[in-house]
Order: C-alpha cells, then sequence, then structure tokens
C-alpha cells in the first residue's frame, strides 16, 4: 500500500511534463492517491493534454488564484468530483519581466508578482479550506529566499513573503489539523525557470557546489519530498522549510 493510499489531492501548477507538479501528480499517484488537477485561460488545454501523460488522466478543474470568482466557488466546483481533500500542492508563481531587475521594477510589476506567487498560498489554502474538514497537509514549492540571488530580483521578494506566508499559514491552520510545509528546490528546467532571464547562471555553478551533486533535469527528488509531506509521515510538522538541493543551502562562499 503506498504512502497516499486513499488521499484525495489538488496540485496545482501541471504545464508541462518536466515541471515538479507533474512529478508530484505521478508519484502521488503511484503511492494511490486520487489527483485533481487544476489550470486556466489558454493553459487549460495544455494541462489537459499532459494530464494524459500520467498513470490516470486526471480531472482538471479551472483555477486562476487572482480570480476571486474562482476562489470564492473552487470548494463547490471540487465537490463536484471528490468529496473532500487532504492535500493541496502549490505550485504557482508569475511576475512580469520588469521584475527581473530590481533597480527599475515598478510597483505595478511587483505587486502582480506579490499577488500571484505570494498572497495566493494563502488564498488557495482559505479556498480549500472547506474541503479539509479532517485536516490535511499544504505543501508549496519555493526558491531558497534567504539570499539576494542573481537575476531573480522581485521575485526572490515574493518569494521571502510566500515563505512567510507559510509560517503565518502554520500558525493559524494548526489549530484544524492541517499543517503547511514548503519544499525549496535547487534549480530545474522548468517552464517557469525558462522565464527568468539569466537563470542558466544558477545552473552552471549548482552541481559543482552540491555537496551530492545536482541534476537540473530531475525533478524527482523534489517531487518526492512533496508526496511525503502529503502525506501522513510528517504528522507533527507544519511552517517548515525542506530543502531538496543536493545540499548547497549548508555551503558557505
Amino acid at each position: 500500500m503506498g504512502i497516499l493510499e486513499g488521499k484525495k489531492l489538488l496540485i496545482t501548477g501541471v504545464l508541462m511534463d518536466s515541471s515538479i507538479a507533474f512529478h508530484v501528480a505521478k508519484v502521488a499517484q503511484e503511492e494511490g492517491a486520487e489527483v485533481v488537477l487544476t489550470s486556466f485561460g489558454r493553459t487549460m488545454k495544455i494541462t489537459q493534454t499532459i494530464s494524459r501523460r500520467l498513470p490516470t488522466a486526471p480531472t482538471v478543474v479551472e483555477l486562476d488564484v487572482t480570480d476571486e470568482e474562482h476562489l470564492d466557488t473552487l470548494a463547490e466546483r471540487l465537490k463536484e468530483h471528490v468529496d473532500g481533500l487532504d492535500g493541496v500542492l502549490h505550485s504557482i508563481g508569475f511576475a512580469p519581466q520588469g521584475a527581473f531587475e530590481f533597480m527599475t521594477g515598478t510597483w505595478d510589476d511587483v505587486a502582480v508578482a506579490m499577488r500571484a506567487s505570494a498572497y495566493s498560498l494563502k488564498a488557495l489554502a482559505v479556498a480549500t479550506l472547506p474541503l479539509m474538514e479532517n485536516g490535511g497537509s499544504i505543501v508549496g514549492l519555493t526558491f531558497d529566499a534567504k539570499f539576494a540571488w542573481p537575476v531573480y530580483d522581485w521575485m526572490g521578494v515574493a518569494k521571502a513573503a510566500f515563505e512567510s506566508t507559510n509560517r503565518y499559514l502554520a500558525r493559524d491552520l494548526g489549530p484544524k489539523n492541517v499543517r503547511a510545509n514548503l519544499v525549496s528546490a535547487g534549480p530545474l528546467r522548468t517552464t517557469a525557470a525558462k522565464s527568468i532571464p539569466g537563470f542558466e547562471r544558477f545552473e552552471q555553478v549548482w552541481g559543482e557546489r552540491a555537496p551530492l551533486g545536482w541534476d537540473i533535469t530531475d525533478p524527482v527528488p523534489a517531487a518526492k519530498a512533496c508526496a511525503v509531506l502529503l502525506s501522513d509521515w510528517f504528522p507533527a510538522t507544519t511552517g517548515e522549510i525542506i530543502h531538496v538541493d543536493g545540499g548547497v543551502h549548508i555551503m558557505g562562499q
């Protein structure tokens, strides 16, 4: 029996089969979970196509985390497919190109990044909470925000807000038996990475600095960490950031 046997999970962010979210869905299904995906707008058809590459093609529901109507109706729309949720994966992030230049980025650009990439964690938690009456697990994906990384700029600031949001969620959802944790993955060649100018600079040095080495084409280690956090195997862990980066986070200069 798999570690997610009988669990019902909502997984956001499946766009390509190279994404961490896709592999979380794949591992989850292999471990016994029933999975529902989200997508919206022009990417809906892409997600539906990619979903057929999973062991079982899941339902895809529409969700734009910046659309209040989508959020307000999410629980009711999910009830058409599942009778509850045991876990949610937040794999969502967006910033306009202007946000990747710290000194010239405008508030308009930063505001978009903050809403889509940080506030959305709280918004998604609130939207799905009615379906987690028996408790559950919320897992998000981050890129270690303790440092001022090259090229990441305002998205790095948004990730710092994202990590703080996770801690406050852990505080407020704990009494409801809902855990909130993050996985901080090393750089991977995903669709999100391709949208960041100069991201290849991370790729060039990460493997050299990682004690365990690092494969920028392999999202499975990060996906497995997410799957474990979505399971019952971390029942007393919340507000945590699990690093899946080959060990780079422990290294000095």
